[in-house]
């Protein structure tokens, strides 16, 4: 098996040099917002951060592609860095912490490096194929997390993206039955559910509407601490434009509930 040492140190490397720039503008009374053609917000610490993240990977890794929300598609071959510089902007522009730059490697399909930084709230979690999933300050301040234990539902803690993105009314009701099932509920948002799944906070998180960029870095923090990342179809990994993430007891149970299964005739 390969070993992505080198390229979890260099995903910190990248986290540590738009730390600043992320940071500075957090709350800044001129920061810079416009709309994108679906109308979510890019704002200049977006677009910054990722020029910054793309000119140190063409410089430490010019053989790879990269992959970003705000600037597409760069190269080609089997390993591509995914990049969301500003996972959560909505948070970001409203003065709410919960915000994060996601760093990925994927390598021949497989996503196998997973950083997650939020300097608002002072964590990172992280992954490398086969090294385990770790969170703390930085490399030499962690702790390595796993899952949780919890095989019932009825003992359950859950976190669901908001009611206005289950578009699906039928999935949404069977939502609202799932929730009223477990033991607790709330509704973390974006990275943070499943970096709560991943360290054993909560035990599963279905989200309906996600792209590449927003679960690259998280499916292989969560299976490296034991749990389980699918698509609501129940593949494997970040493809799916949706996610379920578990401590993967509960996995099977919540796809025949939510997942696309329940719904096809």
């Amino acid at each position: 098996m390969p070993t992505y040492d080198d390229d979890l140190r260099l995903a910190h490397v990248l986290a540590d040099a738009v730390e600043p720039t992320s940071t500075s503008r957090f709350r800044a009374d001129d920061l810079h917002v416009t709309a994108k053609p679906d109308l979510t917000p890019v704002t200049d610490a977006d677009l910054a951060v990722e020029e910054i993240i793309r000119g140190q990977l063409k410089r430490a890794r010019p053989r790879d592609s990269v992959q970003g929300e705000e600037h597409g598609t760069e190269g080609s071959g089997p390993r591509r860095w995914i990049i969301d510089p500003i996972d959560g902007t909505k948070n970001f522009v409203r003065g709410v912490p919960v915000w994060a730059t996601l760093i990925a490697l994927v390598d021949d399909g497989l996503p196998v490096v997973g950083l997650v930084a939020a300097p608002a709230l002072g964590r990172r979690w992280w992954a490398g194929l086969g090294t385990g999933a770790w969170s703390g300050r930085s490399l030499s301040g962690a702790k390595r997390i796993g899952v949780s234990g919890v095989s019932q539902l009825s003992d359950a803690s859950a976190s669901f993206a908001g009611w206005h993105t289950w578009a699906d009314l039928d999935r949404r009701d069977a939502l609202v039955e799932l929730m009223d099932d477990v033991w607790r509920v709330r509704s973390y948002g974006d990275f943070w559910s499943h970096m709560l799944v991943a360290e054993g906070a909560i035990d599963f998180a279905p989200e309906p509407e996600l792209a590449v960029h927003d679960m690259a870095a998280l499916a292989p923090i969560v299976t490296e601490a034991g749990g389980r990342f699918t698509g609501l179809d129940g593949t494997d990994g970040p493809w799916s434009g949706n996610a379920l993430s578990s401590n993967g007891l509960l996995h099977d149970e919540v796809l025949a509930r939510i997942g696309d299964a329940a719904f096809t005739e």
